[in-house]
């Protein structure tokens, strides 16, 4: 397998890492040379203002493309979001919607997965929901329901949505198995039994999410977490998976139930120091 990274890697059996950038088009020929499927996990989900998802998620997306057209690979499995499917809600989802008309358009053998909440070992976007949790204190977006699924389940549905006789030309909308999704005081709870906390969950009124991202913004500059973008993506009701458009059990199921998951993955913060 061959993978596109910016930065140095540490050596991985199975990986070739090819350096470069989605702006990079020799590396992106190196990538797809003698590929039987790309897998386009590359994307942004924050950026400064519209011009940056566009370049991320968009540009980056059709230059992806291009380079698996001409190197003749057929398979294109595609990671998208369940922004998607309310492009008018945000800037990211937005640009996420415009990458799926160009995949769909392409020609080539392709398959779009919007997963939901992703969490697990590694992951930064998460880690303060668990610092929270700890604190005893969850800050929430209002009213509403989501979905979850652990990496490690993302990742092996992607390795078998490359495969040459899995679904061509559909949507796919993948979560941990749990029916009607999660409520957001119920993610709450689940996040302090993770931490072995009892920790209260606080619905954030719109405005006060949107002073939120203000604040954020003034602080950490470039690096804020809550964005007015992510902000107005946050306080929609309804970011549950669609069971029309789960993936055929015979292609693929959850493992990792989330109560497990979300319990490994603040033990995988706690060896880190993270938490």
């Amino acid at each position: 397998m061959q993978a596109l990274t910016r930065r140095p890697q540490e050596p991985r059996e199975g990986t070739d890492w090819i350096e470069g950038s989605l702006e990079d088009r020799d590396a992106l020929e190196g990538l797809v040379t003698e590929s039987d499927a790309v897998i386009h996990v590359a994307g942004v989900i924050n950026a400064p203002d519209a011009a940056g998802f566009e370049a991320g998620n968009v540009t980056g997306t059709l230059a992806m493309l291009a380079a698996a057209t001409a190197a003749g690979t057929r398979r294109f499995v595609h990671v998208s979001s369940l922004a998607a499917r309310e492009p008018k809600l945000s800037q990211y989802g937005a640009s996420k919607a415009r990458s799926e008309e160009l995949v769909s358009g392409s020609g080539l053998d392709w398959t779009i997965v919007r997963p939901p909440a992703v969490y697990g070992p590694g992951d930064k976007e998460t880690l303060e929901l668990f610092r929270m949790a700890k604190a005893g204190l969850i800050l929430l977006p209002p009213k509403g329901r989501l979905s979850l699924i652990h990496v490690d389940d993302l990742a092996r549905l992607l390795l078998a949505l490359a495969e040459s006789e899995a679904p061509k030309k559909d949507v796919i909308e993948p979560d941990d198995g749990r029916a009607g999704g999660w409520t957001h005081r119920e993610f709450a709870s689940a996040l302090g039994r993770a931490v072995g906390r009892r920790a209260v969950a606080l619905a954030t009124p719109r405005p006060l999410l949107r002073l939120g991202a203000a604040v954020d913004r003034f602080v950490r500059r470039d690096k804020a977490k809550l964005t007015p973008d992510r902000a107005a993506y946050f306080s929609h009701p309804d970011w549950v998976v669609s069971s029309s458009s789960a993936p055929a059990k015979d292609v693929w199921a959850p493992e990792i139930a989330t109560e497990h998951g979300l319990a490994r993955t603040a033990e995988w913060y706690r060896s880190e120091g993270w938490l």
